[in-house]
């Protein structure tokens, strides 16, 4: 990927043509018109021109922009690290080492979070295991959610639960 397919940091490049609506642009790019506004307002992309009615009017490197976001947000990495990349993205001839430093770093946390799910998964078996399917008064699932303590394993908690 290089920074080509976004222009100069980010911008729609000069010939390329200004005639996607932001409609066709989240259409093109398969996300949600507020997604985009959002995209734009902490700076992921860049505010486009208007038209004198005062509509948005983006590129294909603008929908290019927001492809790699999508992609990059699939795969997990924060916004963060996103704004990391693109800024990278941006700077074609440097070292990707930022880029694989990143990356290295997406996936040490996706390991973390497959172990703890793993231990999620171990916990739910038992307790479904040991829950006889008699009256609830006898129950292992409402008894091992009651008290922490009656679980086998102390960090098994889902990492994509919210609190």
């Amino acid at each position: 990927m290089s920074g080509k397919f976004f222009g100069e940091n980010g911008s729609s490049t000069a010939n390329a043509a200004l005639d996607l609506t932001i409609g066709r642009v989240a259409d093109a790019a398969d996300c949600k018109v507020q997604t985009i506004r959002y995209y734009e307002q902490i700076g992921l992309v860049p505010t486009p021109p208007r038209t004198a009615g005062n509509q948005r009017r983006y590129s294909q490197a603008d929908v290019d922009r927001l492809l790699f976001i999508r992609h990059a947000r699939g795969l997990g990495f924060p916004l963060e690290a996103v704004r990391d990349l693109l800024s990278l993205s941006d700077r074609p001839d440097h070292s990707c080492r930022a880029a694989d430093k990143i990356a290295r770093a997406q996936l040490a946390n996706v390991e973390h979070r497959i172990r703890r799910l793993a231990s999620l998964k171990l916990e739910l078996e038992r307790m479904i295991t040991q829950c006889s399917g008699g009256q609830i008064s006898d129950c292992r699932v409402i008894e091992a959610l009651s008290d922490h303590s009656r679980c086998a394993a102390e960090d098994h908690e889902d990492p994509t639960a919210s609190h």
